[in-house]
């Protein structure tokens, strides 16, 4: 069995998809998902569902009366959310929606087809119907990503190195992404702490990952993962956004 397990999209995805994705989980398994800036597209117990940008964490429970529950999922970049659904990312923040409730003109015909395909398949059907959206990520919410990723990033130094208001920004990022550079930039801050590799210590790992102290990732952690920075490091694993 594999637990979780990501592919890399087909290469006309790539702007656009961040991973193609299985998990099989156990009876009672019971999984943490943290915010990471993405959307995803999920075949999860028998539905068709849009997972929207989280802002805090999720944990989802595998049913304890069946063997194994198997999701499949594509996942959509940062700032490709708006473009591929075709509404504003915002209106599925922190929501699990029915893709039929989004798109239904295809989204019933679709959740079909994926109930008669099998898991390999279904992969394929998902990655055949987002490219067929033709979508294209928003490019300035991309630029701004990547600046906020930077330790030290502030939103008014990004918005100025882009030639746009805050306000400006600020709009373009929650049509696109589900909120705003902020939250943006408060994940980003994260995932720079998961990926630190070297055993330092917290308070060093904080300073490293762009934290203002120890006290302050502390908080932070915990208002999106849910845990203690220790509890949460222990096997913290980066995944792919």
């Amino acid at each position: 069995m594999t637990p979780y397990r990501e592919l890399a999209p087909p290469t006309g995805l790539l702007p656009v998809v961040a991973c193609l994705w299985e998990h099989e989980a156990p009876p009672g398994h019971e999984q943490r998902i943290i915010p990471d800036g993405c959307v995803d597209l999920v075949w999860l117990d028998g539905e068709l569902v849009v997972v929207g940008a989280d802002t805090g964490p999720v944990v989802a429970q595998a049913d304890a009366a069946r063997p194994v529950t198997r999701t499949s999922g594509i996942r959509l970049r940062p700032g490709a959310a708006g473009a591929v659904l075709g509404i504003p990312a915002s209106e599925v923040r922190d929501l699990r929606v029915p893709l039929a409730e989004v798109w239904p003109d295809v989204g019933p015909a679709l959740a079909e087809t994926l109930g008669a395909a099998d898991p390999a398949r279904r992969l394929d059907v998902l990655a055949r119907t987002v490219l067929q959206r033709k979508a294209e990520r928003d490019g300035l919410v991309a630029a701004a990503a990547r600046r906020l990723g930077v330790p030290g990033s502030r939103i008014s130094g990004v918005a100025q190195e882009l030639g746009v208001s805050e306000r400006h920004l600020h709009r373009r990022t929650v049509d696109a992404v589900g909120y705003g550079p902020k939250m943006l930039g408060r994940v980003a801050r994260l995932r720079r702490l998961i990926a630190l590799s070297s055993p330092t210590s917290l308070a060093e790992r904080a300073t490293a990952a762009g934290y203002a102290s120890q006290a302050h990732m502390s908080d932070e952690v915990r208002r999106l993962t849910g845990l203690t920075p220790v509890r949460f490091l222990e096997d913290a694993a980066l995944t792919a956004a």
